[in-house]
């Protein structure tokens, strides 16, 4: 258990680094409320982005997108409508991304998906 906790910081890790190079804005990480937890949440100019992040070290149980089921997208939902109304950004401009992260070897491969939900 404590390895995939390690692999799955490390993939929030390098998406972190990831979204910084490519202009977004950190706002917070691994936010958690009853509904559920959001891995990050960024700003890309004027869009609040609500990301999951899911890391893989092989294929056997499918590609990281794949854990992101009809189940866990309710989560997400309920976590980031609670994150909206409590932060008042109800006439924001808002989009759920997720974040693939392989690691292969050493080196990390990243496939940013935007838009999912």
């Amino acid at each position: 258990m404590y390895f995939k906790k390690q692999i799955g910081k490390e993939g929030e890790d390098i998406a972190e680094k990831y979204l910084l190079a490519n202009g977004y804005k950190i706002i917070d990480r691994n936010f958690y409320a009853r509904q559920g937890e959001i891995d990050i949440i960024a700003k890309e100019k004027n869009e609040w982005v609500f990301i999951e992040v899911k890391t893989r070290t092989n294929d056997i149980y499918g590609k990281p997108i794949d854990a992101v089921d009809s189940i866990k997208q309710k989560h997400l939902i309920k976590t980031i409508n609670y994150y909206i109304c409590s932060n008042k950004l109800e006439n924001e401009r808002i989009r759920v991304d997720v974040i693939e992260v392989y690691k292969v070897k050493e080196k990390y491969v990243i496939n940013h998906i935007k838009q999912v939900i």
